[in-house]
């Protein structure tokens, strides 16, 4: 079963959405478990990385659809959005925080069903490649495709992503068996990449991005290997 939020401040608005959902659920032959929320500070406040879509009102009182889509976004890389307002000019910026979808009240269930079936099919998507780390006293969910790579202080763990950094406590050795399935390598004792990343290896080094990485003396022969074998394999599926 997939949660479902509506984070919607208008009775009749939300109604009409889970109305929307039951029906697309029946036709279907799905099943969802839908929670509305009547402003976005509640929906944000002891947020967990559990819902597939998120129906976001923009103009609501306290914080906005907008910043409330950004806060989520920080703390999970995986769940689609789909914007509400009757105010077009909006759209636009749904793409800052990688939206799935703009619906324009009075929402027609045409535009729903077509939207939301868009929307799962991305979330399903994404779910194939993202992982869930405890964050915050939460739960944080990124995508391991926007993931670059990983690294250790002082039993502080720094997950790098192209969109931003989560820090956490953690081992990298649990992490390294986690995303071992995801063609993670590590090149040093400090570090673990994400091949997909990798622009080039010189001596010593690897550049990940526009970030450069030591390979340690130990680690440099293996690594080599798993990245030329990464990219004769994995390296040429999406």
């Amino acid at each position: 079963m997939r949660n479902i939020a509506i984070v919607e401040d208008e009775d009749e608005s939300a109604k009409l959405l889970l109305s929307y959902i039951d029906k697309y659920a029946a036709a279907f032959s799905q099943q969802y478990h839908a929670v509305r929320f009547h402003c976005a500070d509640d929906f944000l406040s002891d947020y967990k990385a559990i819902y597939s879509v998120v129906f976001m009102d923009i103009q609501m009182p306290g914080t906005n659809g907008m910043e409330a889509a950004e806060r989520l976004r920080a703390i999970d890389k995986t769940v689609s959005i789909i914007f509400i307002s009757n105010l077009v000019q909006f759209a636009q910026k749904g793409y800052e925080v990688d939206a799935v979808s703009f619906l324009v009240k009075p929402v027609s269930y045409f535009d729903f069903s077509l939207k939301f079936r868009k929307a799962l099919d991305i979330y399903v998507m994404n779910e194939e490649r993202s992982i869930t780390i405890k964050y915050r006293g939460g739960l944080a969910r990124i995508s391991t495709d926007k993931l670059m790579y990983v690294e250790i202080i002082a039993h502080r763990l720094y997950y790098h992503l192209i969109d931003g950094d989560l820090e956490i406590t953690g081992v990298l050795s649990e992490v390294e068996q986690e995303l071992a399935a995801y063609g993670f390598l590590r090149c040093n004792k400090c570090y673990l990449v994400n091949p997909r990343f990798v622009v080039g290896v010189k001596g010593s080094e690897v550049q990940v991005g526009d970030v450069t990485l030591q390979i340690s003396r130990p680690r440099r022969a293996a690594f080599l290997s798993e990245l030329a074998n990464w990219y004769a394999g994995q390296g040429g599926k999406s």
